[in-house]
């Protein structure tokens, strides 16, 4: 009897399934996709209801004469690719290229790569569903022809090399418009009166804001000068004080629900500091399955592409004898979750351990770093949504002056009292406790002090915040978050910043500009929301392939047509800056390499300079002399990743050293090196420029357009008493 053949993406994934299976079946791996639209024409035609060209990619044809042989020689073929639109398109082609029938191939699902999971979905194999198919298809064919017709435009418009993408743009629109809130906010000052009080009774301090006046709520903006606030001040720090009331209250917090694939990405980067992408990718590795040693090939978590929070009985109850076994039976609380996603199709299930006796400490010799720290998130995160809520003791006390009561100052205290599933999935909450007062007891005054303050610019998008604005307006779908990030960054459209937050770079700015302006359709949030949910209506067969691409080809091309003719060449002209070659006006132009100005009368005048930031860069860093050769001079240049110094003899001499911002120290471990500023990560740090000789670093952080160490940094918070103490607090 000949073997069945199962094929799967990956070779990882091919792995973990053959040791479930017998000696009857071969998995191999297609090695991900086997077609797709060719790269030297669009592939997609409008003029014949929108047909799609594919062809074989030159790294995939030695996979797909192996498959081909292998089918042959096979009793039957089961394609078992992953449970989304994506997957089944992989198995829709392997079915052409292998000349099976869609309507009758065999196709296996499953979402956790376990033994039982994979029995089950072999007993009882479905077939290719033609919808979820040409889902994926419509996405993929607008996408083509929306960059392959808008990027040309760009290129004659604006620079050669530019790109536009259907969602990709919209998401740098999300980020410009949020610079430009940035850009255009005026800061407002306002004070407020802050009080720090003492019991007779015991040390602990009682930090108090003060909240009304004549029994009226105090206003934000109730005091917006110093001297104003001041005023006031003096009146009160002459008061004696005493406590009106007293309210003791205890309060809950539940647990969030398991990980969906947007949720995983937000704390990935939230938590791990990881990127979207970086999030996915250790995610389909620990799906795939990692060596446990004598386990074997294993798949620690669940199909992590999914916008259902659902879970099984059989999850549930495994998280019900892990919780109690580790923890006992009082951190046991059973839950479902509704999932919130509109028209959720990606997967049935919640992202989860596979199985939650593996404990991340139990897996940890058998990861790596990462994986490690993404699984005990996902682990921990799975079953803290089966554990009781957490308890909290509160506080709030009102201290009124001793004459009138017409001043209230309001202190809140916190206290855990009970853990519940933050034993496993913590959640920042700083306790701040009280001491025990009695109502009506007078009060020491041991400080009142105005503090000033001035309100805050809406933040620049982090990499969680971004993935969070995605999925609130429905851009793209959860698989496609990480990728369409990605592109933005890789494209020089946006830059993260030393806070790992997303800023727009010069051209971002520009080719949004001129989207919104002649194609506000293809960046208008809302209508990228409803091609969204044409798409999930063709998964579910509501809409056709035909109809959606025609309902938005259509006005897109007619416009694209007219803005050809209509629409001016972008020129960014400097003023009152005439070309010294020539006479003609200069501009600023933009290559793949960052800004440089030149004569608009070019191929005539080819007169060229350095960007003003660049000559900047210059008179700070260049002019050194090479210490290659003898006559080169170190000069400012800029490639792929930035400004770099370059010798001026080049090609001849190809030295090339780093621009290194000096703090003018010298280094205090090996007293040779020099002190220069570095990012990472977690933001801006001093280093010794003789690594990986000398390892000496320091914090610091960027405040203000300058470096200063943390020592150095001033409070942004004015003071006119003493010192503020700090409330006790239990951690």
């Amino acid at each position: 009897m000949s073997k069945a053949l199962i094929i799967v993406e990956s070779p990882t994934k091919a792995k973990t399934i053959g040791k479930f299976l017998g000696r009857d079946y071969t998995v191999i791996s297609s090695m991900g996709h086997i077609r797709d639209l060719p790269k030297s024409k669009i592939g997609v035609d409008p003029d014949e209801n929108f047909d799609i060209t594919y062809e074989i990619p030159a790294k995939a044809k030695k996979t797909v004469t192996e498959l081909k042989k292998l089918a042959k020689m096979s009793g039957e073929v089961i394609l078992a690719t992953d449970e989304d639109r994506e997957g089944e398109a992989i198995s829709w082609h392997l079915a052409h290229i292998l000349k099976l029938k869609p309507e009758t191939a065999k196709r296996m699902v499953f979402h956790e790569i376990t033994e039982s999971a994979i029995q089950k979905a072999l007993a009882s194999p479905r077939h290719i569903d033609i919808n979820l198919v040409d889902a994926q298809q419509a996405r993929r064919a607008l996408d083509r022809l929306v960059g392959y017709k808008l990027s040309p435009f760009l290129w004659q418009k604006v620079q050669r090399g530019l790109s536009a993408g259907r969602v990709q743009s919209v998401a740098l629109r999300l980020i410009v418009d949020r610079e430009r809130e940035i850009e255009a906010f005026q800061k407002e000052e306002y004070w407020s009166i802050e009080g720090v009080f003492l019991s007779g009774d015991t040390s602990l301090d009682i930090p108090a804001n003060l909240t009304h006046i004549g029994g009226k709520r105090l206003d934000k903006f109730a005091y917006k000068t110093e001297s104003e606030s001041q005023n006031l001040v003096a009146g009160l720090q002459a008061l004696s004080y005493k406590v009106k009331s007293i309210e003791n209250k205890s309060v809950s917090r539940n647990p969030y629900p398991p990980f969906i694939t947007s949720s995983l990405q937000q704390d990935g980067a939230r938590r791990l500091y990881f990127s979207a992408k970086q999030t996915m990718m250790v995610a389909q590795q620990l799906y795939e399955g990692v060596s446990l040693g004598s386990k074997g090939q294993t798949g620690l978590i669940t199909y992590m592409r999914t916008d259902s929070t659902n879970l099984s009985g059989q999850a549930i109850a495994a998280a019900k004898a892990q919780i109690t076994k580790q923890f006992g039976e009082s951190y046991y609380q059973v839950r479902q979750f509704k999932t919130k996603a509109k028209n959720a199709q990606e997967a049935h299930e919640a992202i989860r351990p596979t199985d939650p006796s593996l404990t991340p400490e139990d897996v940890k010799p058998y990861l790596d770093d990462k994986q490690y720290k993404l699984y005990s998130l996902i682990w921990g995160r799975f079953m803290a949504s089966q554990m009781k809520p957490a308890l909290f003791d509160t506080m709030n006390v009102a201290i009124t002056d001793t004459k009138s009561e017409n001043y209230t100052f309001t202190a809140t205290g916190k206290s855990l009292v009970f853990d519940g599933f933050m034993r496993v999935y913590d959640i920042k909450s700083e306790d701040v406790l009280l001491p025990r007062i009695n109502q009506g007891e007078t009060l020491s005054t041991q400080d009142i002090r105005g503090e000033q303050h001035f309100t805050q610019p809406p933040a620049r998008y982090s990499e969680s915040s971004l993935v969070k604005a995605l999925e609130t307006n429905a851009i793209g779908r959860p698989s496609t978050y990480a990728s369409i990030i990605s592109t933005i960054q890789t494209r020089g459209y946006v830059v993260k910043n030393d806070d790992r937050r997303f800023a727009p770079t010069d051209i971002g700015k520009v080719v949004t500009d001129m989207l919104v302006q002649h194609f506000p359709q293809i960046v208008d949030i809302d209508f990228t929301a409803k091609v969204e949910e044409q798409f999930d209506e063709i998964a579910i067969g509501k809409d056709t392939y035909q109809k959606t691409m025609a309902d938005f080809y259509v006005p897109f091309a007619k416009n694209l047509k007219d803005k050809e003719k209509s629409v001016e060449r972008h020129r960014d002209i400097i003023e009152d800056r005439p070309c010294p070659e020539c006479g003609n006006q200069l501009e600023i132009k933009r290559s793949k390499f960052g800004k440089f100005i030149a004569c608009t009368n070019y191929p005539e005048c080819k007169y060229t300079e350095q960007s003003d930031e660049e000559k900047q860069l210059q008179a700070d860093f260049g002019g050194e002399k090479c210490p290659n050769c003898s006559d080169g001079i170190m000069e400012v240049k800029s490639g792929r990743f930035g400004p770099f110094l370059g010798c001026s003899n080049y090609p001849t001499c190809k030295t090339i050293k780093k621009i290194e911002h000096k703090t003018g120290e010298k280094c205090p471990e090996c007293g040779v090196g020099d002190m220069v500023f570095k990012k990472g990560k977690r933001g801006p740090f001093k280093a010794c420029n003789r690594y990986p000789d000398c390892k000496y670093i320091e914090g610091a952080k960027k405040q203000a357009g300058n470096y200063t160490t943390k020592a150095k940094k001033k409070s942004s918070t004015v003071k006119k008493s003493a010192p503020k103490k700090k409330a006790s607090t239990k951690k």
